[in-house]
């Protein structure tokens, strides 16, 4: 297997910055962002797929700092994103969980990208749709790589 060059390296990363930044800016018109800016977007998805999870958990997931996580979980309960309960395993510890209203929120977002990218990925001819939808298990494989790693 050859080994990738620095040059794929730094056209990747230009790539997802830019899908990232360009997400976040058009979806300003089909989401309020403002609402549930992307720091809680990422621990609801985190709790969507890892609930009930410790704020501990939730940091070494997010590599974040526990103070920054617990800051964040603080403003999600109060805006009824997520709900803290007593860990079952350890009652001296609490978990955190996605609450409906949570779920809701996540799955609107989850919408209004999903329209953006459908209307992006709809101005393509076929030959770069097929493109990218054949690059799409090398992507997921590389996020799996990352997060193992740490990296």
């Amino acid at each position: 297997m050859s080994q990738p060059n620095a040059t794929d390296s730094r056209l990747l990363t230009e790539a997802v910055t830019r899908l990232r930044r360009s997400l976040r800016a058009s979806i300003r018109t089909d989401y309020p962002w403002e609402t549930l800016p992307m720091a809680q977007v990422e621990l609801l998805q985190v709790l969507a797929e890892h609930s009930p999870a410790r704020v501990g958990d939730l940091a070494a997931r997010q590599r974040l700092a526990v103070s920054t996580v617990s800051g964040l979980i603080g403003q999600m309960i109060n805006a009824g994103l997520v709900a803290r309960a007593v860990d079952p395993a350890d009652r001296r510890a609490s978990v955190v969980t996605l609450t409906e209203q949570g779920s809701e929120q996540l799955a609107a977002w989850t919408r209004a990208h999903e329209r953006r990218l459908e209307s992006a990925l709809g101005s393509l001819d076929e030959p770069d749709r097929a493109a990218v939808r054949a690059a799409l298990p090398a992507l997921f494989r590389v996020a799996e790589f990352l997060e193992e790693r740490g990296e």
